[in-house]
């Protein structure tokens, strides 16, 4: 029976989407604004590759700057949505991997991003191929050896072109959950976590300054602070806000907003095509997130219980998959099918169908393909010695043939003792 309660409770520790009170008591609660964020940062991302691009003639002839001002200018610092999703990941990754062995890690992972990503995948390469039987033009460049290499989710490392657009962030995050598994071996504890993370903020200082690709390969310096200011504001989440806590999290946000001044010269753009962003605004905004953040980690908003929040972040991952790669070429195909409905109407019809799309992989793929494939990841992180197996009705056989030399009665017997209780409420 004891068993049977840690096991429960252990279960009940470690449901997805349900995280420990900021007292570490174990009871759970969805904290749902932080999938209301994931959505935003979603639609940010969606609105720049639509409407904030400065590649020239994107649409056609009509300029995105031209039929579209405001929404084109706003839109052009839609690409913050990628830095705020590496926040959440610091967040939401400590959370879901706290009390979880590195076996109960690595299975969430795969199961969680894979199944997705795959389907999106093919879902390219078959739009890919209709196009080029239709005789269309196709911008992805589709051959066996780039498909292999992208159902890797580590195309951009091999040297090939991306099938999804997005999947160099991918890349990105699987280093920091590669970074998350190491401290999972060691065990995480509160200390070891502070530890942890001001030792990964000095190594991506000191990789700028050495301007070391192999250092920096390993730390990722671009996006350290945001994973590690997530991180420390899951702790503050788990076990209460205190100076040591605080002090990390700036010092890190100060690095981050230093170092931001690079992706900000990656987006500039030619003068006649908008010029160059503003540091500022991108380091106010992306702050702002930050708050907003905090206050549905350890604030007001960790107390919204909204439904539909929940399922718009179950969504927001195979639609930032699918929005660019599959949306987009849609948009595309309507508006030149039908010229007359113009760039916007196309647009919302290309958001409409990604969303619809995204429902769908969720629906078929994400979650039972999500299921089998953790299941059986889970048998395989613990298969059973075949070779124990078939020798033991062999050892029973030899045994029952060799003649007992006891007394009748078996050998005399002690004073019985409890079976020790190996692996009470673990996984051994």
């Amino acid at each position: 029976m004891l068993r049977a309660s840690s096991k429960l409770l252990a279960r009940q520790r470690n449901r997805p989407g349900e995280v420990p009170d900021a007292g570490g008591s174990g009871r759970g609660a969805r904290l749902a604004a932080i999938d209301g964020l994931r959505l935003v940062a979603a639609v940010a991302v969606a609105a720049y590759h639509y409407l904030g691009t400065t590649t020239p003639h994107f649409w056609g002839k009509d300029e995105l700057g031209d039929f579209a001002p405001a929404l084109h200018d706003i839109s052009r610092y839609g690409w913050l949505g990628v830095e705020a999703f590496f926040i959440i990941s610091g967040f939401v990754i400590c959370m879901s991997c706290w009390g979880r062995t590195p076996a109960q890690f690595v299975v969430s992972r795969v199961s969680r991003l894979f199944p997705a990503y795959w389907c999106a995948v093919l879902l390219v390469i078959a739009l890919v191929l209709t196009a080029r039987v239709s005789h269309l033009e196709a911008a992805t460049p589709i051959d066996l050896r780039t498909v292999l290499g992208n159902l890797t989710m580590a195309p951009g490392p091999l040297g090939l072109s991306l099938i999804d657009g997005v999947a160099w962030t991918l890349w990105v995050e699987a280093r920091f959950y590669l970074l998350i598994a190491a401290m999972l071996f060691i065990g995480l504890t509160y200390r070891r976590m502070i530890a942890f993370c001001g030792a990964w903020l000095t190594l991506a200082i000191i990789a700028r300054e050495l301007h070391s690709p192999v250092l920096d390969e390993f730390v990722i310096s671009q996006y350290a602070g945001l994973f590690i200011t997530g991180t420390a504001l899951y702790l503050m989440h788990r076990f209460g806000q205190n100076l040591v806590l605080w002090l990390l999290a700036g010092f890190a946000w100060c690095f981050e907003l230093t170092v931001l001044n690079d992706r900000v010269a990656g987006h500039a753009a030619k003068p006649a095509e908008g010029g160059a962003l503003s540091w500022a605004v991108c380091a106010a905004l992306l702050t702002l997130f930050l708050v907003v953040l905090a206050l549905a980690g350890f604030g007001p908003l960790a107390r919204i219980r909204w439904r539909w929040l929940v399922t718009a972040g179950a969504l927001t991952y195979p639609f930032y998959l699918v929005h660019q790669s599959i949306g987009i070429p849609v948009a595309k195909g309507l508006l030149k099918v039908v010229p007359a409905l113009g760039p916007l109407p196309s647009i919302a019809v290309a958001l409409a169908f990604s969303l619809l799309l995204s429902a769908a992989i969720y629906r078929t793929v994400d979650g039972p393909v999500g299921r089998m494939l953790r299941r059986h990841l889970t048998r395989g992180m613990s298969p059973q010695d075949r070779r124990v197996a078939t020798a033991a009705p062999e050892k029973a056989e030899r045994s029952a043939a060799v003649p007992q030399l006891t007394a009748p009665g078996g050998p005399p017997k002690g004073p019985e003792t409890e079976p020790e209780a190996h692996g009470v409420g673990s996984n051994a």
